[in-house]
């Protein structure tokens, strides 16, 4: 398996579990539930491939991370979104929030591992 796959998994994993947690037990809900999940879950990410490679990831590692996270991602939220739909055809305003939740996710892993924020590979 490949690392930048291993990160994206583990970056799911992460992002599922946490939803839960936060949702179930501690009731949180809404965009402010969704932001804490992703801003906790990219922020891991990076922290954790820099405690375990001793290094930033370089551009392409980067990117594929991102479009493996994304890509893993939004199969899930697909399915969520046919089972939302199969139980209550929910409005194009609905669709377009659901849309906007799941972009929290990649964007604010690309923002975590960018350049800016991680230091040049050297």
């Amino acid at each position: 398996m490949s690392l930048p796959l291993r990160y994206a998994l583990g970056g799911v994993a992460l992002a599922i579990v946490l939803n839960l947690l936060l949702r179930t037990f501690v009731k949180v809900g809404g965009i402010f539930a969704t932001l804490i999940v992703a801003t906790t879950v990219s922020a891991a990410m990076a922290l954790w491939f820099r405690l375990a490679q001793h290094r930033a990831p370089s551009a392409s590692e980067r990117w594929r991370i991102v479009l493996y996270f994304a890509g893993i991602l939004g199969v899930l939220y697909l399915g969520l979104l046919g089972m939302m739909t199969v139980q209550d055809t929910p409005s194009p305003m609905g669709v377009v929030l659901f849309g906007l939740h799941y972009l929290c996710y990649p964007v604010l892993v690309a923002v975590m591992l960018s350049d800016r924020l991680f230091g040049k590979v050297r």
